[in-house]
């Protein structure tokens, strides 16, 4: 049983830091608890921009039915292409903008937006090109 636990140690702690890693950044939709723990967005890879202050950030977004992200801004822009379900982008200074499966979506530097999963789950494939260091959203009251 105690070589059982010590396998699984190092896969839990693996698991933990990148749950922490990135939670620790405000995410890239979440300013009220309860909606931050029904989106789920995974950090896939980070890669530098060479000789700039910018960095690429693909991340998997996971929205369940109706849940919505809350007014966010991120400190670049970002693209995303919509994998399954619809997805709604409410993007301060536009009408909003439904996207289906196989549509592609872009938010400005530092706008404050909110985005919305429709009636179904949805996936959407996202690519943050931001400063590094900064967090990849930050909350808008």
């Amino acid at each position: 049983m105690k070589m059982r636990h010590t396998m699984l140690l190092p896969l839990i702690a693996a698991l933990h830091v990148s749950v922490v890693a990135y939670a620790g950044e405000p995410s890239a939709s979440a300013p009220r608890k309860s909606e931050t723990q029904s989106i789920k967005r995974t950090i896939l890879r980070r890669v530098d921009v060479p000789n700039s202050k910018f960095e690429v950030v693909l991340v998997l977004v996971e929205a369940p039915a109706n849940a919505s992200a809350g007014k966010h801004t991120h400190p670049g822009t970002v693209i995303g292409y919509v994998m399954e379900g619809d997805y709604t982008m409410l993007i301060e200074g536009q009408p909003p903008r439904t996207l289906k499966r196989g549509e592609s979506l872009e938010v400005p530097s530092r706008v404050p937006h909110d985005e919305r999963a429709g009636v179904a789950p949805a996936k959407l494939l996202a690519v943050f090109t931001v400063e590094k260091g900064k967090p990849l959203a930050t909350p808008v009251q």
